[in-house]
């Protein structure tokens, strides 16, 4: 498996990774209406060239055999989603196919975040994650993060609540 940063002529690969991804995490637990309308929104042509055109945003594909099996969007600066910090990075998003779920792929897409907020030299790592989905909150408690706050994210006409968790990086002393 290898990971690689997703460019503008990803674009159609990105929008289907990130169709079916989002699709196979959440259609179970949402009204196919409200699924639909995220789905053609969150990930319309437009909406992706912008986020890939953004220079404090970007994205990275896990791929097997040239297939595409998850990717992982991070932002810094004033392209967070909440908390604009230059000293924080936010993940967005990790997804992965659900074929591949308890394969490692997701922990390799996190490490992938966690050495690019080392390289920003940033303080702390955040992020948003939905409180009915227990196994992604278990996934980031492992790695060190803690809730402290919440914030609504609306899936179609569903006013839903995100956990807001944050990691603190260890600072290494300068000489």
């Amino acid at each position: 498996m290898k990971i690689r940063k997703v460019d503008i002529q990803d674009i159609e690969k990105l929008k289907e990774i990130g169709k079916l991804t989002f699709a196979e995490t959440f259609s179970s637990d949402n009204s196919e209406e409200d699924m639909q309308k995220y789905l053609e929104e969150g990930f319309s042509t437009e909406k992706l060239k912008t986020e890939l055109t953004d220079e404090n945003a970007e994205f990275y594909f896990a791929e097997l055999d040239d297939n595409v099996i998850g990717y992982l969007k991070v932002n810094f600066g004033q392209s967070q989603t909440e908390i604009k910090d230059k000293n924080s990075l936010e993940i967005e998003r990790i997804y992965v196919l659900k074929e591949f779920h308890g394969k490692k792929v997701g922990q390799i897409l996190y490490d992938k975040a966690i050495e690019l907020a080392k390289e920003k030299n940033v303080e702390y790592v955040w992020l948003g994650v939905w409180e009915q989905n227990p196994r992604a909150i278990r996934f980031y408690e492992k790695n060190g993060f803690v809730a402290f706050d919440k914030h609504i994210f609306k899936l179609g006409n569903d006013e839903q609540t995100d956990i807001m968790m944050k990691l603190k990086l260890n600072k290494k002393a300068s000489r």
